[in-house]
């Protein structure tokens, strides 16, 4: 399963999440572009990926910083 994330770093959350099948992986990555033009076209620097998972509970463990919000992601880090 492919996932594309649109990622607000300033906020720290996600804006927005599409799945897409491993048969749509050339649509994932057509999505993205336009994401990304549309994005840079209203001057708005957010993070867009696409990501590989064998689902979204994968995903969060893998990459888990998209799902956590700041507060969690920074006590994590104090606490290493």
């Amino acid at each position: 399963m492919l996932f594309l994330i649109q990622y607000d770093r300033r906020a720290g959350r996600i804006v927005s999440l599409e799945r897409f099948t491993n048969d749509q992986r050339l649509m994932a990555g057509e999505a993205r572009l336009d994401l990304e033009i549309e994005l840079q076209r209203r001057s708005q620097n957010h993070e867009v990926v696409v990501l590989e998972a064998a689902s979204e509970e994968a995903l969060r463990k893998t990459h888990g910083r998209y799902f956590d919000d700041v507060e969690h992601l920074l006590a994590a880090a104090l606490a290493v």
